[in-house]
């Protein structure tokens, strides 16, 4: 007979738990990352002048790369297959550098909305959807 994860009084986290614990391990995680993403492309877009799109592909490569290594050791607890998981990671990291260049494309070139409101106010957006991705594909 297999064991009730969530039943009281076995030693296994209930998954709503796991769950809560994972998403909010996560969000402190992403953090870190979403603070280096956003001071490096402020750097590169504005003290260096760097062109918004390509700020953006630097700066949330060396994000991606910080979270990739704080979740897997702390969020999701996996070691194993670190070659595959981070390509799978830094893939769904893509989708964030697609979606805030779509909103960069939409909110900056067509509407002019500061680069910066558009790049800060993706983060949110970003970091649901990756979670989920991650999640479900990079570390299951």
């Amino acid at each position: 007979m297999s064991a009730d994860t969530s039943a009281p009084g076995t030693t296994a986290t209930p998954p709503r738990r796991r769950l809560s614990r994972q998403l909010l391990s996560y969000t402190l995680i992403g953090g870190s990352g979403v603070a280096l993403d956003l001071v490096v492309f402020l750097l590169l877009h504005n003290a260096a002048g760097m062109n918004e799109q390509i700020a953006n592909a630097i700066s949330t490569t060396l994000g991606i790369a910080n979270n990739f290594a704080l979740n897997a050791r702390f969020t999701f607890e996996r070691r194993d297959r670190l070659v595959v998981r981070f390509l799978r990671f830094y893939a769904v990291g893509l989708t964030g550098i697609a979606l805030t260049n779509l909103l960069f494309l939409a909110f900056t070139d067509g509407l002019g909305i500061d680069a910066n409101l558009i790049k800060a106010g993706s983060l949110p957006l970003v970091l649901a959807l990756q979670f989920v991705l991650n999640r479900k594909w990079s570390f299951a």
